[in-house]
């Protein structure tokens, strides 16, 4: 009886254990942050007033409106607000006006606008023009990258990071750390980002750091780092404590990987006081329903539809407007048609499991399957389009393929959170 009592107690002493192996975070760390003065708020709207006065007193001075545009990104940047986004393009459609668009730095800083807006094809023609013009060439250079992976076009992209080649820039490690987790080697994305924030610490430069640390944040996660995720969120927070993301950051790991939906939810509420992307609102969902409180999810996905209503926000939101429709019976033609746009806006394999998506919750699983074969597999290793993936072959019979796919799954489940751990175990 006393060997049984024992072995108990070892027992009760190893779940316990583990249990406590799973907290990486402590309210401690970070709720300072949750009540922080917003300092880059602040002087985001002196800088737009400061300029905004100069502009008006000499109406000639066109530079001025980059720097009232700076402003308004700042302001987009602090508060989510698509208003100011908006407005900073309205700013640098009349700088590149009044310079007959022959300045690459004016047009980059409107194609970086629009990519921002989710206008990847407005963007890549203002590129082109500033790669003719060919001032500072290289910035051009590094910003087709980016644009041509946000249209699909991979082998162009290939090819302008392959124009920048420098290990001593950031500019460049950033960029091929994005390359290689396209490509599915997040241990060498992983490497590249952190040589990057390497440089952005010996240069110490604030708004650097701080993009490094909420990116390799995001890859250690990924990775299953989870302690250094956290760890890399908070350093984030300390440059900048009013970090939506890097907040969100915290939230996401306190929900998937500590199942604690509550404090999640607290976490996610301090953020929206004052930050108003529509997708926290789908998130507050995903963690409602986890908790069986579908009167909270209902209410939270009403209030993101309201959001997204707004005209300003575009294309913006298309993806997440098509996966909410498509597992809705009421919505799924809806969600058909959104891929489709989408897919004309950026074919990327991301825009064609949108429609594969919907098309299989619409009960089409071979035409879901023929899109899988011919734009999807093998081009992507995001675990949420796997998934999907997973269920098309299920749909189709394909239980060879889909094993083993179940089992990288099943190692991403931090990434595709408590929900999905359910669904991919039922596979």
């Amino acid at each position: 009886m006393k060997t049984n009592l024992y072995l108990l107690l070892v027992l009760a002493l190893l779940f316990n254990c583990k249990e406590v192996d799973k907290t990486v975070t402590n309210a401690k760390d970070y709720d300072v942050f949750l009540i922080a003065e917003n300092k880059k708020l602040s002087n985001a709207k002196e800088e737009q007033l400061f300029w905004a006065n100069k502009l008006e007193a000499t109406p000639n001075q066109y530079p001025y409106l980059a720097k009232i545009a700076s402003a308004e990104t700042q302001l987009f940047a602090a508060t989510g607000n698509i208003e100011n986004l908006k407005n900073a393009e309205a700013y640098l459609l009349q700088l590149n006006q009044k310079t007959n668009q022959n300045k690459s730095g004016y047009l980059r800083a409107l194609a970086r606008n629009y990519i921002s807006q989710h206008r990847f094809k407005a963007s890549l023609l203002l590129l082109e023009k500033a790669e003719i013009l060919a001032e500072d060439l290289e910035s051009t250079q590094k910003m087709m990258f980016d644009v041509n992976m946000e249209l699909g076009n991979f082998d162009i992209a290939k090819s302008y990071l392959e124009k920048v080649v420098d290990l001593n820039s950031f500019d460049y490690l950033i960029r091929t750390a994005k390359w290689n987790d396209h490509i599915g080697k997040l241990g060498a994305a992983i490497k590249y980002m952190e040589m990057a924030m390497a440089k952005a610490e010996s240069s110490n430069l604030a708004g650097l750091k701080q993009w490094s640390y909420t990116n390799i944040a995001d890859f250690y996660g990924h990775d299953g780092q989870i302690n250094k995720s956290y760890e890399y969120f908070l350093k984030a927070l300390l440059l900048n404590p009013n970090d939506a993301y890097a907040k969100k950051g915290i939230a996401w790991i306190v929900y998937s990987h500590e199942r604690n939906p509550e404090e999640a939810l607290r976490i996610l509420n301090t953020i929206t006081e004052n930050y108003s992307a529509p997708d926290y609102f789908l998130l507050k969902a995903e963690i409602s329903e986890f908790l069986k409180d579908e009167v909270s999810k209902e209410n939270y996905i009403a209030n993101y539809n309201e959001a997204v209503k707004n005209s300003q926000y575009g294309e913006m939101y298309n993806a997440y407007n098509a996966k909410l429709f498509a597992e809705n019976n009421k919505f799924v033609d809806s969600a058909i048609a959104i891929a489709n746009r989408e897919i004309e806006n950026r074919a990327t394999p991301q825009s064609y499991d949108l429609l594969a998506w919907s098309l299989y919750n619409n009960g089409e699983t071979t035409k879901a399957l023929e899109i899988v074969n011919e734009f999807i597999i093998n081009k992507t290793y995001e675990p949420e389009v796997l998934y999907h993936v997973a269920e098309i072959y299920k749909a189709n019979g394909l239980t060879k393929e889909l094993q083993p796919l179940k089992e990288e799954l099943l190692g991403a489940t931090y990434e595709l959170g408590p929900l999905m751990e359910i669904k991919i175990n039922q596979l």
